[in-house]
């Protein structure tokens, strides 16, 4: 009795190993494709929930449902009118045939290795067979009305007949009939970025620094002009101003001027010799101080007042 205990505990024991071994959960964003000894056998699992093999002998392969990402490199990639440009793409993409795809790929790595032949093969083609106007414009809208904001005027564009849209569109389709042979479904692809390379950057830039710098001179030469003219307007305002009160000033200077000679003529008038006693009362007060010294001779005009004072 002792005996049967401890095999019947290795029994379960066994038998829960060998239970766990065979069973596997899919969950609701996985895939599984069972193989055997490296071979798949069956028909893939699509359905979650928990699924059984055979332990040991069988192994569940995961894969996912959900979209995926591939993220192309930069491509150095000449368009038709001779124009060298990197092109950067990026697509989203998804497992539809998990047995063909464990098949021909085996998994996301392989999957990923060959998009990046497939994509930026026709990536290439496409570019190559169209203007970089065409890879770069969506469609024939105008630009913007820049002489409204006092920039320049626009530039006209050439129209376009295909679009960066379009192309892509070519290029996911092309992809497409490839990628199906692969178990996987291409669901979108865009270009990331389109740049030139950088010998041409260089130049690029320099014809618009050199743009900007006309405009810029433009405008300097503009307002310059107007400071000019304001300034010009401000000194001849100045100077009839300055003119205008001159001319006031002495106007009033001579009211008064005459005002006071009749004054002085009215008081003259009235008693001669009491105004020249004032007069000469004036001339001593300005004349003479403490500290004044004078020697005048006994006829000197201006002591005749006070030698015969009245």
């Amino acid at each position: 009795m002792r005996s049967i205990r401890p095999t019947l505990v290795a029994v379960l024991l066994v038998g829960l190993f060998l239970a766990g071994s065979s069973a596997y959960i899919v969950s609701e964003f996985n895939q599984a494709v069972i193989t055997q000894f490296g071979e798949p056998v069956g028909e893939p699992i699509t359905e979650p929930g928990l699924h059984f093999k055979i332990p040991f002998i069988q192994t569940a392969n995961m894969f996912e449902k959900r979209f995926l990402e591939w993220d192309g490199f930069p491509n150095q990639v000449p368009t038709r009118d001779r124009r060298f440009i990197w092109v950067d793409t990026y697509a989203r993409w998804r497992i539809t045939d998990p047995l063909l795809f464990f098949q021909r790929l085996r998994d996301e790595r392989g999957a990923q290795s060959r998009l990046d032949d497939i994509l930026d093969g026709e990536t290439r083609n496409a570019v190559a067979r169209h203007d970089l106007i065409e890879i770069v414009r969506t469609s024939n809208r105008e630009p913007a009305d820049a002489t409204a904001t006092g920039l320049e005027e626009p530039e006209a564009l050439a129209p376009i007949v295909t679009g960066r849209e379009q192309i892509t569109r070519e290029i996911l389709e092309a992809a497409a009939a490839a990628v199906g042979e692969l178990g996987i479904e291409l669901l979108d692809l865009q270009f990331k970025r389109i740049n030139y390379i950088a010998d041409v950057q260089q130049d690029v830039f320099a014809r618009m620094i050199a743009e900007r710098q006309r405009i810029a001179a433009e405008f300097r030469s503009e307002g310059q002009g107007e400071s000019a003219r304001i300034q010009g307007e401000r000194e001849r305002d100045l100077a009839r101003i300055q003119s205008e009160a001159f001319r006031a000033a002495e106007e009033i200077r001579g009211t008064a001027d005459a005002e006071a000679i009749d004054i002085y003529a009215d008081a003259y008038n009235r008693d001669a010799v009491f105004y020249a006693f004032t007069k000469s009362l004036e001339t001593y007060e300005r004349t003479m101080d403490p500290g004044t010294f004078l020697i005048l001779g006994t006829d000197s005009e201006l002591l005749r007042f006070l030698e015969t004072p009245r």
